[in-house]
C-alpha cells in the first residue's frame, strides 16, 4: 500500500476546532502515514500532536502557514521542516500573535460601531488554545449570541474582506517569510496558489528561496492540479499538498481528502537539509 501524506493541517492552537489528540486520530481513521501541521503564525501544536500521533505510528512534520501581503492580496507561505523549537523564531512568530489580538479589537469596536454590542474579547480568545485568534472564533461568538444564524453568514455581512467589520491583518511580506522560513532550516511552500492568484509571483519567490508550491489542493479540478504542477516542475519546486482541515470550522474539507505520496515528504527533507 503506498504511503501518503496530508500536509496542510490546523489544530485548536490557531483556527481549527479539532485538538492535537483529535487530529491524530482522524489521521489514523483516513489511512495517512504522515501529517504535517501548518497552524497561523504558531507552533504550539505541533509537539502535542507529535506525542498523540505516537500510538497510531504517523510521522509529524513540524509546519507553519504564515500570514503576508502582495499586491494588495493575501498571500500565504508555508514553512516545513525548521526549527520549530528554536526560541528567536518563537519570539517573532509571538509578535505576530500579538498583531493577531489588536487586530481582534478593532474589528469587536467596528461591530459595536454598527450596533452590535455584547462581543467580549476574552470569550473570543478562549476558543483558542494560543494568541492565535482569528475571524473563525469571531464568527463563532457571533453565532451563539444570535446576530446570525451560521459562520458563513458572519462572514457574509460582517467579516470577509470587503465587509463593514474586516480590518487587515499586519502581514509581512512573503519574501519576508520565505527568508524567515529559510533563515531556520525550513523549506518555503507557496499555499494553495489557485486562490490566491499571484502567479506572476511565483518566479519571483523562487528568487527569494521559495523550494514548494502546493500542487494538491482540495475540491479543485484536475485541469487546474495539472496546471500548478507544470509549473513546479518548470521552476524545479516540490509539490506538495494537503487538506487544509479546520475540523468542524471548515466543512468543505477534511484531513485526508487531499494527499501526496510519501516521495513528496522525502522531497522536502532533502531541500531542507540541502
Amino acid at each position: 500500500m503506498t504511503k501518503t501524506a496530508d500536509l496542510h493541517i490546523h489544530t485548536h492552537f490557531s483556527d481549527s476546532t479539532s485538538s492535537p489528540e483529535e487530529v491524530a486520530q482522524q489521521a489514523h481513521a483516513a489511512g495517512v502515514a504522515c501529517i504535517g501541521i501548518a497552524d497561523h503564525d504558531i507552533v504550539d501544536g505541533i509537539a502535542p500532536t507529535k506525542k498523540a500521533a505516537e500510538q497510531y505510528d504517523i510521522e509529524v512534520i513540524p509546519g507553519v502557514e504564515l500570514s503576508t501581503q502582495a499586491n494588495g492580496r493575501d498571500v500565504h507561505m508555508l514553512g516545513y521542516l525548521f526549527d520549530y523549537q528554536n526560541a528567536e523564531m518563537q519570539e517573532r512568530l509571538e509578535t505576530m500573535q500579538h498583531s493577531r489580538g489588536e487586530r481582534m479589537r478593532l474589528m469587536i469596536q467596528k461591530l459595536s460601531d454598527l450596533g452590535i454590542s455584547g462581543i467580549d474579547y476574552d470569550e473570543v480568545c478562549s476558543l483558542t488554545e494560543s494568541g492565535a485568534v482569528g475571524r473563525p472564533h469571531l464568527a463563532t461568538v457571533l453565532v451563539k449570541n444570535g446576530v446570525v444564524p451560521n459562520m458563513q453568514a458572519a462572514f457574509d455581512r460582517y467579516l470577509a474582506d470587503d465587509r463593514p467589520a474586516f480590518v487587515p491583518k499586519t502581514k509581512l511580506t512573503p519574501v519576508e517569510a520565505i527568508d524567515l522560513i529559510r533563515s531556520y532550516g525550513g523549506v518555503a511552500v507557496l499555499a494553495h496558489p489557485m486562490f490566491t492568484r499571484v502567479d506572476e509571483l511565483i518566479p519571483q519567490f523562487v528568487e527569494a528561496g521559495m523550494q514548494g508550491l502546493e500542487v494538491y489542493y482540495p475540491n479543485c479540478t484536475p485541469a487546474t492540479t495539472e496546471f500548478y504542477a507544470k509549473i513546479a516542475k518548470k521552476y524545479d519546486l516540490v509539490a506538495t499538498g494537503g487538506s487544509d482541515a479546520h475540523g468542524d470550522a471548515k466543512k468543505n474539507t477534511y484531513l485526508g481528502k487531499a494527499t501526496i505520496p510519501y516521495e513528496q515528504v522525502e522531497k522536502l527533507k532533502e531541500r531542507a537539509h540541502g
